[in-house]
């Protein structure tokens, strides 16, 4: 399985309701600079998964592909809410999660090293992951 942890790009700094902050202009640049690089390594088969956050939404539009709205990738979840969903993906899948620090970082240390660990991704970067029967491994960090 590969598996692509995108962060959001750059959002508005909000007051209000965080689900419905959207990107900076800075942040679309980022989008647009990872969502070429990821388009570059998808197969078109690839399952999209994205938080209901709005800069969320906007980071994965820049993909131009169908995406799922998945509120289990919304900010704030625990990272180990997300492996049992991790678990239902078939071995050939390829699977990019758009959403949110702390869980993507949280969860990418865990896979890639088998304890909780806090790792710090930078908004509008991704790590590409692919699993093997028995590990993870790390194949490429990008940050925009």
């Amino acid at each position: 399985m590969k598996l692509i942890l995108w962060r959001h790009a750059e959002a508005e700094i909000g007051t209000g309701d965080d689900l419905a902050r959207t990107l900076t202009p800075k942040g679309h640049q980022q989008a647009q600079i990872a969502a070429e690089k990821i388009n570059k390594i998808l197969p078109k088969q690839a399952i999209i998964c994205v938080s209901q956050a709005s800069r969320s939404q906007q980071t994965a539009a820049y993909l131009q592909r169908p995406t799922h709205t998945l509120p289990e990738l919304n900010p704030d979840v625990s990272a180990t809410s997300l492996l049992p969903i991790i678990q239902s993906y078939q071995s050939d899948d390829c699977v990019v999660w758009v959403g949110h620090q702390p869980w993507i970082g949280d969860l990418g240390a865990y896979l890639l090293t088998g304890a909780w660990a806090s790792v710090w991704v930078k908004k509008g970067a991704f790590w590409e992951l692919d699993s093997t029967p028995d590990m993870w491994k790390l194949r490429r960090v990008v940050s925009s």
